[in-house]
């Protein structure tokens, strides 16, 4: 029954990148011979090209990942079901995700690295591009502030991670320093720190590092956002680049390890396909909060501001695009469909799980260290937990200096500042604030939300780029009226909720990016008319 599942879950997927993402790419006419801007551009810091397409494959699909494929899926099965959450996750990736993250990247590169929100200056109107910043600036604080208090707080759960999550730093410093600097091979640099990261597990497993003061989730906060200020402004060949390309080595051994022991070594389905249409006790229907719910692994906004902030910048040439946009899609939906299933056949009792990621459990990402360990113990013995969450952990960091970094563009974009170093403690401090104010599980449904907003704002303006080069359109205007209804329906539901339980800052960010979304919105409706004018 899982094996089977699995196989029919693949298949798919391998229609989505080899079939539907061909048809696809045809529309753009990808020229391999034309220079991208990161060597038209090259300034050694942000305009890099990477020495290959896998490296930068590696930090793309670092950089998108997070946490979040695996939070949402676990999150979706307690709150509706299995059944919900695979559809969801099938669908969005192959038709919505994998169509918004390629698009973004390969136009970006077509108008020489710029942001999403510089594009839409040039096919919507300049007020478009001051609201879409405005609304970018507003979600990335969110992103920063989630993904901070989900680190610190797994650190804290899980003090046997420290050693490898903050000793992936130095070494990603010594690989970049022989890749880039020394001159020494992929292949040897690759072999050598992937020994070392799992030397790095290893002493952990040995030496947990728990810090015994009064909070110390607190603690580990403060060191995160100091990690993410000094990460976010070096030179992405020096700590970004190959820090994301280790990292991307731990996801691949993930989930080579996590389907091998599904598929030999998995029991049968435990937990219900579907629960209900109201998920208890917050009363979430199904839609649209399935939809914002698990949002990395189907479809995200956040990947439109990687693909235009930080990997058009680096793509050595424009036919790896459909590798780095499309395929990484791909393989974040491989790793959510993982997820959903070794939780769904590693757990025996939906009430274990859910007592597992309540307030007063580890949270989800414990349970997902549970159920990986439980299912690939044959062959990773007692590591197989440590391993899962230490995956986990590296890309969550990647997450947050890659999100501080593109707030920093933004914010220096906006407020027309040209000190870097200043601009990102302004990012650092706001989220910051933001994160040690709220929790988490508060700000998870408004980040999702807000993510969704920013992937239908996205598609439409590739949709209006595709308009006025007379291409086809209705692959992506679809998708976002579909995206921007969940996103809008969620947004406007939980106003109610965080006024009757006080939160008025969340109650206000609501507000405003409702608004920021709806004018967006109505500008394009506008222009876009106007374009279909103009060719009749």
């Amino acid at each position: 029954m899982v094996q089977l599942l699995v196989l029919l879950l693949f298949l798919f997927f391998c229609f989505g990148r080899f079939v539907y993402a061909k048809k696809v790419e045809r529309i753009f006419d990808i020229d391999p011979n034309r220079k991208t801007p990161a060597h038209t551009k090259y300034d050694a810091i942000d305009f890099v090209p990477a020495k290959h397409w896998t490296i930068l494959f590696g930090h793309h699909f670092s950089s998108i990942a997070g946490a979040a494929p695996v939070i949402g899926p676990i999150l979706a099965i307690c709150w509706w079901g299995w059944g919900p959450a695979v559809i969801w996750v099938l669908l969005g990736s192959v038709f919505l995700g994998g169509v918004h993250d390629f698009c973004s990247l390969i136009i970006s590169v077509k108008h020489g690295g710029c942001s999403i929100a510089d594009i839409a200056s040039k096919h919507l109107t300049k007020n478009a591009k001051t609201i879409f910043l405005i609304f970018l600036w507003f979600t990335l604080i969110l992103i920063v502030a989630v993904f901070a208090s989900v680190c610190a707080k797994t650190l804290v759960v899980s003090p046997n991670i420290v050693v490898p999550s903050i000793g992936l730093i130095p070494l990603a410093l010594v690989v970049g320093f022989l890749m880039n600097y020394k001159g020494w091979s992929q292949l040897w640099v690759s072999i050598i720190g992937v020994a070392a990261l799992v030397l790095l597990m290893i002493i952990g497993h040995y030496f947990p590092l728990a810090i015994n003061v009064q909070d110390p989730i607190l603690l580990w906060k403060i060191i995160l956002f100091i990690y993410a200020l000094i990460a976010s402004i070096c030179p992405v060949q020096i700590l970004l680049q190959p820090r994301d390309y280790l990292s991307s080595f731990l996801m691949f051994f993930g989930i080579f390890f996590g389907y091998a022991g599904i598929m030999f070594f998995s029991n049968s389905i435990n937990l219900p396909f579907f629960i209900g249409y109201t998920a208890k006790p917050d009363n979430l229907n199904l839609f649209p909060f399935l939809f914002v719910t698990i949002a990395c692994g189907a479809i995200s906004g956040f990947h439109s501001i990687v693909s235009t902030g930080t990997s058009s910048k680096q793509l050595a040439n424009e036919k790896d695009a459909i590798n780095i946009g499309y395929g990484a899609m791909i393989a974040e939906a491989i790793l959510a469909v993982m997820t959903i299933i070794i939780v769904i056949v590693g757990f025996d009792k939906m009430e274990t799980l859910q007592v597992m990621i309540s307030n007063k459990g580890q949270g989800p990402i414990s349970a997902f260290g549970y159920s990986y360990g439980a299912i690939t113990k044959r062959f990773l013995g007692s590591y197989g937990y440590i391993f899962a969450i230490t995956l986990l952990n590296a890309f969550i960091l990647t997450t947050l200096d890659t999100a501080t970094r593109l707030c920093r563009y933004i914010t220096q974009d906006l407020f027309s500042i040209k000190d870097r170093y200043f601009a990102t403690i302004i990012v650092v401090v706001f989220a910051g604030w933001l994160s040690i104010s709220g929790k988490w599980e508060q700000l998870w449904p408004l980040f999702g939300a807000a993510n969704q907003l920013i992937g239908a704002l996205s598609l439409i303006v590739i949709s209006s780029w595709l308009l006025v080069r007379k291409k086809p359109v209705l692959f992506t205007l679809i998708p976002m009226f579909f995206i921007l209804i969940v996103a809008m329906g969620a947004l406007l539901y939980q106003l109610s909720g965080f006024l009757k339980t006080g939160e008025y800052v969340l109650f206000i960010i609501d507000i405003i990016l409702f608004l920021l979304s709806g004018f967006v919105f109505i500008d394009a409706a506008k222009s876009t008319v106007a374009v279909v004018r103009s060719r009749k």
